[in-house]
C-alpha cells in the first residue's frame, strides 16, 4: 500500500489517523492550530483520500505506518483511526509514545458481553449495500456520526464538506475497512498497551458510546478521559480550539 502522508509544522511529531470513510481532510483546522507546535502528519487510510491501496487488517495498516512515519511519534486516532492506534501502540511501542483517542472503542458491534456499541445489523447492512452504492451508505454514515449533536445540521454540514473536497473512497477500500469494524475486539490487549493515553469522548455518542470510552480509561493502564458535552461522534469538528488545547496539556506543549 502506498500511504498519503502530508506534513506541517515543527516540533515533536504528532500523527492523525481518521475514520471510516472519511480522509486526512477532516483535520484540516486542528492540523493548522497544532502545526504551531508540532511536526503534524495527516495520513489518508489506504484508499481513501491521496492513499492508493487497500488495508486488510489492523496489523498491516499498522506495520505500514511504522515504516511511513518517524521513529517517535504521539498518535492521534479518531473512530476506526483510534483502533489503529492502540495496535500501533502494542506492535511499535519503542515508535509509539502516546496516545489521543477520541471517539474510540475496542469494539464497534455489540456481542457477547459487549453492549458499548451498536448492533451489528447496522455494519452488516452497509456491506451488503455498497456494491449497490456506496455513496448513500457513506452520507447514512456521516448522518449517522452526527445523530444527538446539540449542533447536527453544522457536524453534518462539516463532515460532507471535507469528505466531498478529498473525494470519496471506493468500494474495495470503504469494504475493507468495513471488515475491520466489524471483526475487531482489542479489549484483550488494551492491559499490554502502556503508553499514556489521553480519551476524548463525545457525551451523545451514537456509534461508540460513552461507555465504551469509559471502557478504555478503566483498561488501559495510564488513561485519563475528557467528555465532551453535547457532542456526537466528531467532537473535534465542532470544537477544534478545545480539541487542540487538551492534545497540546496532555503533550506537555502548554
Amino acid at each position: 500500500m502506498d500511504l498519503h502522508v502530508e506534513s506541517k509544522g515543527s516540533g515533536r511529531d504528532l500523527v492523525l489517523l481518521h475514520g471510516w470513510g472519511m480522509n486526512a481532510g477532516v483535520w484540516d483546522e486542528i492540523a493548522h492550530e497544532l502545526a504551531s507546535h508540532f511536526r503534524v502528519h495527516c495520513v489518508d487510510l489506504p484508499g481513501h483520500g491521496a492513499s492508493s491501496g487497500e488495508c486488510c487488517t489492523l496489523d498491516a495498516l499498522a506495520d505500514a505506518l511504522a515504516v511511513a512515519l518517524p521513529e517517535s511519534v504521539t498518535v492521534c486516532g479518531w473512530s476506526l483511526g483510534g483502533q489503529v492506534a492502540l495496535n500501533w501502540a502494542l506492535r511499535a511501542p519503542h515508535q509509539v509514545e502516546r496516545l489521543v483517542l477520541i471517539s474510540s472503542t475496542p469494539r464497534f458491534v455489540n456481542g457477547m458481553q459487549w453492549e458499548y456499541g451498536i448492533d451489528a445489523a447496522v455494519f452488516d447492512g452497509f456491506a451488503r449495500e455498497l456494491a449497490g452504492d456506496c455513496r448513500a451508505v457513506l452520507q447514512r454514515f456521516l448522518v449517522l456520526q452526527t445523530r444527538g449533536d446539540t449542533d447536527a445540521r453544522e457536524l453534518l454540514r462539516r463532515l460532507r464538506a471535507r469528505l466531498s473536497a478529498c473525494g470519496e473512497p471506493g468500494v474495495a477500500a470503504l469494504a475493507a475497512t468495513l471488515r475491520i469494524l466489524q471483526v475487531t475486539d482489542l479489549r484483550a490487549i488494551l492491559p499490554r498497551i502502556a503508553q499514556p493515553a489521553l480519551i476524548l469522548h463525545g457525551a451523545r455518542d451514537a456509534i461508540t458510546p460513552l461507555a465504551a470510552g469509559q471502557y478504555l480509561q478503566r483498561s488501559l493502564t495510564r488513561a485519563a478521559l475528557e467528555v465532551f458535552a453535547g457532542a456526537a461522534h466528531a467532537p473535534f469538528v465542532l470544537q477544534p480550539q478545545l480539541t487542540t488545547r487538551r492534545i497540546m496539556e496532555f503533550c506537555g506543549e502548554q
